[in-house]
């Protein structure tokens, strides 16, 4: 079965290709905004078949092909954390989550089309990460915001680059802080019919 990754995030394209995936990226639009997060996991699964749906629904295919939509929220005290709008909203986030714990969570979605059009959700879940932060000093957190790296990241940090001098220790999987939980998503693609090479 073809596999199609309906993501543009390279952290995501990353890991498929370290598992041995061969993959295509389509993305397409899909308004996030109707999707609430007052229940953050079941809000980030929604966000991930919206994405999924959205590239199967925009791309033609001549056999059964498989659509993986992901997408991530970062939540402290049951409110959900975007990307910050600039380097004094990335501040104020990294200030809440200086000394404490919060959630990682990364909804997945596999969506499979078939020559004559039709869509259908195969899966859909989501995985969680505790995520406990140093205490971080106003100099810290200068500092980190100086790189850029917070600027399109969710909660203002990035577990997998320079972020991870922040993380005092995680609960779960790593991978789902960076944005997909590897050996679950493994085990469903296979499921599915898609396997690594």
């Amino acid at each position: 079965m073809r596999f199609i990754l309906a993501s543009g995030s390279p952290r995501r394209k990353e890991i498929l290709t370290e598992l041995g995936y061969e993959f295509d990226v389509k993305t397409a639009d899909f308004d996030e905004s109707t999707v609430s997060l007052d229940d953050p996991v079941r809000g980030v699964q929604a966000l991930a078949l919206g994405k999924a749906m959205a590239a199967a629904e925009a791309t033609p295919v001549t056999e059964p092909t498989l659509f993986l939509g992901s997408d991530t929220v970062v939540v402290l005290d049951d409110v959900v954390m975007g990307k910050p709008k600039d380097e004094e909203d990335a501040a104020a986030m990294l200030r809440a989550l200086s000394g404490r714990t919060h959630v990682v969570c990364t909804g997945v979605a596999l969506v499979e089309k078939d020559p004559a059009g039709s869509c259908a959700a195969r899966e859909v879940f989501a995985e969680q990460t505790e995520v406990h932060f140093f205490a971080l000093s106003e100099e810290d957190i200068a500092a980190y915001i100086a790189t850029g790296e917070p600027m399109d990241k969710a909660g203002a940090y990035g577990i997998q680059g320079l972020g991870r001098v922040l993380v005092e220790g995680i609960s779960g999987d790593y991978e789902t802080v960076v944005g997909l939980p590897a050996a679950r998503v493994y085990r469903a693609l296979k499921r599915c019919g898609v396997v690594p090479g």
